[in-house]
């Protein structure tokens, strides 16, 4: 059954990726974004763009096109910049976040669906993660995407809004942007094909989970589908449990491009953890997902992208 759905940060790497899957599966989709890393060739011609920064006044999107379900995408995604300016991540993202959920409570949204993260987590020691371990994030980024979580489980207390949040692995794939500091399959493929070296930050020996972009998406649909109401606790890994270090991604992205460059190496990065590894088991259960594309055919599709952009 078709439904309006609003996607903020639409216009961005994972958001224009949902909102291609829901204009596929036959809703109606919307898109809130100040476009300011967001990129309006991300989307279809005819998609609506509400140009609107989520810390300011975002109540003409939802006052014009009456969204039933709101995706919110929109974020500060670095790790690094949020401990280097940990006010604008706070302001972004939890401040933010609140103006959002106010204006669904506001405007009779049924559901959120909440791009949370596996900082969120922090450096826990037991891996793969699963949600029922008790989050303790060290960066203001893991902070402030936990805090979300429970605002949303707030308005789900006093004003019955379902919602999910779905903790996002490394996400990575076609349209991610080389020119931030988040997303380093992006960064290294940008700079292999260039002919320059990449920088890996600390020994090349932290893991992250890497999951594909277009199975994120599909976790969104999933979690739109899902029959949500009265869930105790609406929070989805969305990971594919597998830990791939810095090293050897970098050594699987040299054999995709057949670059020969070596990479160089920087110094630890405050507030990155060691290890990361979600559980999806939470997500297959409940939400019918479970990743479908492995690292070696996401690193082939990835890089294809970026080589047509180059060539």
């Amino acid at each position: 059954m078709s439904k309006r759905c609003l996607v903020t940060g639409g216009a961005g790497f994972i958001g224009s990726h949902i909102v291609e899957a829901l204009l596929g599966a036959g809703h109606e989709v919307a898109v809130l974004d100040d476009l300011s890393t967001g990129k309006r060739e991300n989307l279809v011609e005819d998609v609506r763009i509400f140009e609107l920064d989520i810390t300011g006044d975002v109540a003409e999107a939802f006052r014009e096109f009456r969204p039933e379900v709101v995706f919110h995408h929109a974020a500060q995604v670095s790790v690094s910049v949020s401990t280097r300016e940990p006010e604008l991540d706070a302001r972004t993202n939890i401040l933010g976040s609140i103006r959002v959920i106010q204006a669904c409570r506001d405007h009779g949204v049924a559901r959120v669906i909440y791009a949370s993260s596996s900082a969120a987590y922090g450096p826990l020691e037991t891996l793969p993660l699963r949600e029922e371990q008790r989050p303790l994030p060290v960066s203001p980024y893991g902070i402030s995407k936990h805090t979300v979580e429970h605002y949303l489980r707030s308005a789900g207390a006093a004003n019955g809004l379902e919602w999910a949040a779905l903790r996002y692995s490394n996400v990575y794939g076609p349209r991610q942007d080389p020119h931030g500091e988040a997303g380093v399959v992006a960064i290294f493929l940008e700079r292999l094909l260039g002919g320059s070296a990449p920088t890996i930050f600390d020994d090349g020996e932290l893991t992250r989970d890497y999951v594909f972009v277009t199975d994120v998406a599909r976790a969104n649909l999933a979690a739109l589908e899902a029959d949500l109401g009265g869930h105790p606790d609406p929070i989805f890994n969305i990971g594919t449990a597998r830990e791939t270090t810095v090293n050897r991604l970098f050594a699987l992205l040299r054999e995709t491009t057949g670059a020969s460059v070596q990479a160089e190496y920087g110094p630890p990065r405050p507030g990155d953890v060691r290890r990361s590894a979600l559980d999806p088991a939470r997500a297959r259960a409940e939400l019918g997902w479970s990743p479908q594309i492995d690292l070696a055919e996401g690193l082939r599709q990835t890089t294809e992208f970026f080589r047509s952009r180059v060539g």
